[in-house]
């Protein structure tokens, strides 16, 4: 019988600026990517804003902070923070 290994590293992880810290533990993540259009093959900027749980509070408004996927912790939180790259100015 072959071994099934878990491993707990395979996740996604983000980083993006902190748009909203206004709710109790979550943050609001605005990710950026840059994407070259197919047909075209001009570059264009996506943008995606994720949920993410921030257990004590510590993101504040734009600051650059680095996400992990986890389990559902509620309707649209997906992702955990994992820490605080650089505070904002």
């Amino acid at each position: 019988m072959p071994t099934v290994t878990t491993d707990r590293n395979a996740r996604k992880e983000r980083q993006g600026v902190v748009v909203s810290a206004s709710g109790d533990k979550t943050c609001v993540v605005m990710i950026e990517d840059r994407k070259k259009h197919a047909m075209y093959n001009k570059m264009i900027l996506t943008s995606k804003k994720l949920h993410a749980h921030d257990e004590e509070n510590l993101a504040g408004v734009g600051d650059t902070v680095r996400i992990m996927e986890t389990r559902p912790l509620s309707k649209l939180k997906r992702w955990r923070l994992v820490e605080v790259v650089e505070k904002a100015k």
